[in-house]
């Protein structure tokens, strides 16, 4: 190595554990993103249009869906999603209790019940097999629910990008009579397979009876504010694009073009979720470049796996061959029994030396309205209850410099040597020893 060579590492390094600040997320824009949006603007055409129309087309395509429509947020394509299969009050929707509110929320808007399902306690998400157990203890009136509900529905949801087996999704739906809402919020670009010897299946190709993502500022593409939802059903894509402009027949935004009908009529009391063009403009835009942001996102988790791989006081999210990831989220675990601290002061200790984090999620049953309104208590959901407890997420953003990367396992080795557990052995009563004990009957009952 030559002497401008060892200097240029040596800068790295000192660079990479002196003090900075190294935001959770920073949204990644080119030119091309600001010069769409300048030219829609200049277009004079600013709402729903033939750009939101386009970005449809192409997301569609990317995808592998029959259809697609670009609406405000991915929680008003959830809540259409429901709404135009068909909710209805009194019934009920089997939901992830690790997920965010938008997934459970949609189905109180329709006056129906979500069912609560723990997770899966390597991938955090939804446990098919406590699913199952859920409809029994259900229909025996051991759950804190009315024991007729009518159960319609399952939003599975792919928490931080990694694809749920949506084949096992499918089954499940199919035994007990349910359609099926993917909350892909997460997971675009993503993909999953069964094993080596099959095909690779995109998330959103034919994956539900709908498939919802989100355009969010932070997520791995943006608009800002949007979302999509696709399907291979024309009569759910034409209900979702009428319920999103007010229930109006038609196209609502083509009674303002030259050759547009300027008459129309009211088919069902909608709501105003469209996308507008300048945000689709960004969509478009952000959309060219979503496989090579993957791809960065990627080689950063690959990162942080090798370079925090050997450390005991913390586990790593887990990745598979048989999926693509879309690495929305780096969830690290604390484990807890090998710290002398918990994970609020370990997340005070990331902020103190200037590394974002935050926490995926505080699961459902352990917000006020649910444990008011259905009873939960953590008892129910013994891995979510459990795990959430040493989340904590890392930056992982697309455009993150080496030396944020080199900064962020710095902090993170420095924490745990400092805050090393000492002890020679847990106590088998440990409070932070996990126990997955699945509930007895009268856990469940109210």
């Amino acid at each position: 190595m030559t002497t401008a060579e060892m200097k240029s590492v040596k800068d790295m390094r000192n660079q990479s554990t002196s003090e900075m600040n190294v935001p959770y997320f920073r949204v990644m824009l080119s030119d091309s993103e600001i010069t769409e949006v300048v030219e829609c603007l200049r277009s004079g055409w600013l709402t729903t249009g033939p750009r939101a129309k386009a970005f449809e087309a192409r997301f569609a395509d990317s995808v592998g869906a029959k259809h697609a429509v670009a609406l405000n947020s991915g929680t008003a394509a959830l809540h259409l999603a429901v709404e135009a299969l068909g909710l209805k009050r009194n019934q009920a929707v089997l939901v992830p209790t690790m997920t965010f509110a938008a997934t459970a929320e949609v189905v109180r808007y329709q006056g129906a019940v979500p069912v609560l399902v723990d997770c899966d306690p390597v991938t955090l998400n939804m446990d098919l097999d406590d699913a199952e157990r859920i409809l029994v203890e259900l229909r025996e009136g051991k759950t804190p629910l009315d024991p007729g509900l009518q159960v319609v529905g399952i939003i599975p949801v792919h928490v931080g990008g990694m694809m749920m087996d949506m084949e096992a999704v499918e089954r499940f739906a199919a035994r007990h009579g349910l359609w099926v809402v993917e909350d892909a919020a997460h997971a675009f670009p993503a993909a999953f397979r069964c094993g080596p010897d099959r095909s690779w299946r995109r998330c959103g190709r034919n994956t539900a009876d709908v498939t919802c993502f989100s355009f969010y500022a932070n997520k791995t593409i943006t608009t800002g504010e949007g979302g999509m939802a696709v399907t291979d059903d024309l009569k759910l894509a034409e209900r979702i694009r009428s319920m999103s402009m007010h229930g109006l027949s038609g196209d609502a935004w083509s009674r303002y073009c030259d050759n547009g009908g300027w008459d129309y009529g009211i088919t069902a009391p909608g709501y105003k979720y469209n996308l507008t063009d300048v945000a689709a403009g960004l969509g478009i835009r952000q959309l060219e470049h979503a496989e090579e942001m993957r791809s960065e996102r990627e080689a950063i988790a690959g990162y942080y796996r090798q370079a925090l791989g050997d450390l005991e006081q913390i586990e790593l999210p887990p990745e598979s061959s048989d999926r693509i990831h879309a690495w929305h989220l780096f969830p690290i675990r604390l484990r807890l029994e090998e710290l002398t601290i918990d994970r609020r002061r370990f997340m005070d200790a990331l902020l103190e030396h200037g590394v974002g984090r935050s926490v995926h999620w505080r699961p459902l049953h352990l917000h006020p309205y649910y444990q008011d309104a259905y009873d939960w208590t953590e008892e129910h959901f013994p891995v979510a209850s459990f795990e959430w407890t040493r989340l904590v997420s890392l930056p992982l953003f697309p455009g993150m410099r080496d030396e944020e990367q080199q900064y962020v396992v710095h902090v993170l080795r420095k924490l745990c040597s400092q805050y090393a557990e000492k002890r020679a052995s847990i106590l088998p009563d440990s409070p932070h020893r996990p126990n997955y004990r699945y509930r007895h009957e009268s856990s469940r009952a109210k």
